[in-house]
């Protein structure tokens, strides 16, 4: 392929793939080096190496403390929730390691890999998407667009049907739910599916619910029983609880397949074999399934549609294949969930075809289409109450609004001859601002002089497709046009990303 050759990422919270669309226009999945489709999303840091993906699992069973996992639900933090190596890395930094390998090893087989979109739950928030994007940057990637995981997976169903090569017509639209339970997160969206047009209607999600919260929950049905015939638990031993998580990953798959299963546990000498039911390891994560169900509930309200308007119900993600998640879905919607995509890689398929559309040079795409999506959070600036002094959300951008999208409010001084006034942008849909999460912040210095209390300041906000923001403040009826520096919280500076982006390429190491 040529050096413009783009791939799709789908970095997973507990496994990645990457894929491309072929000279014949059709999209597969790459095998990494290891000759596997996918590629576990963990990190091993061992000594001066670093090593991604199966032999960091293996890992865990001796040397969990080196091991960084599920770092995906870390996004937007400041610092990954573990110290490794008496060190303390941002959690787009691991995500960039893992980024690292998957371009490596593409690269391998179709020649140099220097872009790709990416891929994110539809309810992460604009720091989440603005840190993938820069993880992709450290990573040596031109990141093209960050599309959203279960849009991803309809743009490959759509592919599959042969819509892609249809126009949209006055014909009714497909209207599809994309049920998409992954290894770390959790989304709802429903789409209208006009001919070759995708249209999200509403999303809606939880980023800290997925298959990892049903291995812990298998761990803990196991190290309880390990406890009460032992006395020992296993879960407070580093080695022994890291052998018993793969243990219970692997044997989560084969609750799948069979209605039991035996688990091997040990720690401290001792040594059990300990059955689990499928009933059994149903029960125990029945508030689990019952969220996923309670939000697909609500994105149904937010789209104003009931079931029976619903034509298909799409499984995404290894997790839909626990059959309890397929037996609550037959349930509470009366349709067969589809299951003809592949679970695990649909969405880095789904983002292959939106690259081979941003390059279209490098790739023979069968056919075009387009993307409409919504903002999964209300946008808003804190503003004061007047009346209360409490601080407010003034939203600007409602939740399930199609973007991209302008928007503006306008705001007031507090006193006479205000020069300055800082701008805090939050997410959420509460009116209290305390309540809602801030997302980064923007002081504008040198007001015209003179203004009197109450002078009219107005905000806008630019929503991008990738979910993207930007901020402009004006002074109504003055030549005052104020262009400032959106500071988002937790995020790394410039300097350091170019530091991280050569050493992550093995040329030097970060700067501090």
């Amino acid at each position: 392929m040529s050096d413009d050759a783009a791939v799709g990422i789908d970095l997973g919270t507990t496994y990645s793939v990457v894929a491309r669309v072929d000279a014949s226009g059709y999209p597969e999945t790459l095998v990494n080096a290891e000759g596997d489709r996918i590629t576990p999303s963990a990190v091993l840091f061992d000594g001066d190496d670093v090593i991604v993906g199966k032999e960091a699992v293996k890992a865990m069973a001796a040397e969990a403390d080196n091991v960084a996992e599920c770092s995906k639900r870390d996004v937007g933090h400041q610092v990954f929730h573990k110290v490794i190596g008496g060190k303390q890395y941002p959690p787009e930094v691991i995500e960039a390691w893992i980024l690292n390998k998957l371009r490596v090893d593409a690269s391998a087989q179709i020649g140099p890999v220097r872009k790709a979109v990416i891929t994110v739950p539809a309810y992460f928030d604009e720091v989440r998407r603005k840190a993938t994007q820069d993880a992709g940057y450290m990573a040596g990637l031109d990141v093209l667009d960050i599309i959203n995981e279960p849009t991803a997976a309809a743009v490959a169903y759509g592919y599959q049907k042969g819509l892609l090569e249809k126009v949209a017509t006055a014909e009714k639209p497909l209207r599809i739910l994309v049920y998409d339970l992954g290894g770390g997160t959790f989304d709802v969206t429903v789409m209208e599916i006009h001919g070759n047009r995708f249209v999200t209607v509403a999303t809606d999600g939880d980023v800290r619910l997925g298959g990892h919260d049903w291995d812990q929950r298998l761990v803990d049905v196991v190290a309880e029983a390990f406890l009460r015939d032992h006395y020992v638990d296993p879960r407070e031993d580093r080695a022994a609880a890291g052998k018993l998580w793969l243990e219970c990953e692997d044997a989560k798959r084969t609750l799948s397949a069979r209605s039991k299963t035996t688990i091997a546990c040990d720690c401290q000498g001792r040594v059990a074999r300990i059955e689990v039911t499928r009933a059994r390891f149903e029960e125990a994560t029945r508030d689990l399934l019952d969220r996923t169900r309670f939000t697909v509930g609500q994105t149904l309200a937010a789209a104003r549609l009931r079931w029976n308007q619903i034509d298909r119900l799409l499984l995404v993600g290894g997790s839909t294949r626990m059959p309890m998640v397929r037996a609550m879905l037959r349930e509470i919607s009366g349709l067969e969930p589809d299951g003809s995509v592949a679970a695990d890689e649909a969405v880095a398929q789904g983002a292959a075809l939106r690259a081979a559309q941003l390059v279209p040079q490098a790739h023979r795409l069968k056919g075009q289409f387009k993307i409409k999506n919504v903002n999964s959070h209300s946008l808003g600036v804190v503003g004061v109450d007047r009346a209360t002094g409490r601080r407010r959300n003034g939203i600007l951008i409602p939740r399930n609004t199609p973007i991209p999208v302008a928007a503006r409010r306008v705001f007031t001084t507090q006193k006479d001859s205000q020069r300055s006034i800082l701008v805090q942008v939050v997410e959420g849909e509460s009116a209290s601002a305390d309540e809602c999460t801030e997302i980064g912040k923007c002081s504008v210095r040198q007001l015209p002089p003179g203004l009197p209390a109450g002078s009219p300041i107005e905000v806008q906000f630019q929503y991008k497709p990738d979910g993207r923001l930007k901020v402009r403040v004006s002074v109504p009826d003055t030549s005052a046009r104020l262009e400032t520096e959106f500071a988002r919280e937790n995020t790394l500076s410039q300097e350091h990303l170019d530091g991280w982006r050569r050493y992550i390429s093995g040329l030097e190491p970060p700067r501090t």
